[in-house]
């Protein structure tokens, strides 16, 4: 089940625009974020819950998407996420929170799968998106969780040794993810005879 729950958590781009996701499962999801470890346990890591359809429309000119595919600026109008959750580092209570990101978007888009929803993580920004979202100083963007019901389907590959990690689109626009294989990540083994 676990298994099944991570290899479905993609990182999905186009999603049921019209179809909205309730705050009451945003807030949620964070609830699984901030119960994921935390290095010194700071919990530096603060969240913005946004499904105004107004707001969204005003976020998405300032993200970047899906840099392999260089001919795609981003899903069409009616694809786009149906709401955001913008991840934020409280400056006031330390510098730097990648290990903390890293086990609270997971635990978020573990949480966002499970609830028949998608997510994409998104680290490119434009810097004036705090502006728009008027972002206090000590806060920080880290991240910007997109979300809604997929409209795509998001497949994994296995990567031939050597071969090209790049993600693609087929001409069905299936997004295919090549993943190195077991074997080509394990680099030793140390049983126990």
């Amino acid at each position: 089940m676990l298994y099944d729950l991570v290899r479905g958590t993609r990182s999905f781009r186009r999603f049921k625009e019209d179809e909205p996701v309730d705050i009451e499962i945003l807030r949620k999801l964070v609830d699984l974020a901030r119960l994921g470890g935390s290095a010194r346990n700071v919990q530096p890591l603060k969240y913005m819950l946004i499904n105004a359809p107004e707001v969204n429309a005003q976020i998405f000119p300032h993200l970047g998407w899906a840099g392999y595919l260089k001919d795609w600026v981003g899903p069409e109008k009616g694809e786009r996420p149906a709401a955001y959750i913008i991840c934020l580092l409280d400056s006031r209570l330390c510098s730097e929170a990648e290990c903390d990101l890293g086990i609270a978007t997971q635990n978020l888009l573990l949480g966002a799968v499970e609830k028949g929803l998608g997510g994409c993580r998104i680290a490119s920004f434009s810097p004036a998106l705090r502006n728009v979202l008027k972002i206090d100083d000590e806060l920080k963007i880290l991240l910007v969780i997109a979300l809604g019901r997929p409209v795509e389907t998001v497949v994994l590959d296995e990567l031939e040794y050597g071969g090209d990690i790049k993600y693609w689109r087929d001409g069905d626009r299936v997004h295919h993810v090549p993943k190195r294989s077991l074997q080509e990540v394990v680099v030793r083994e140390i049983v126990d005879m």
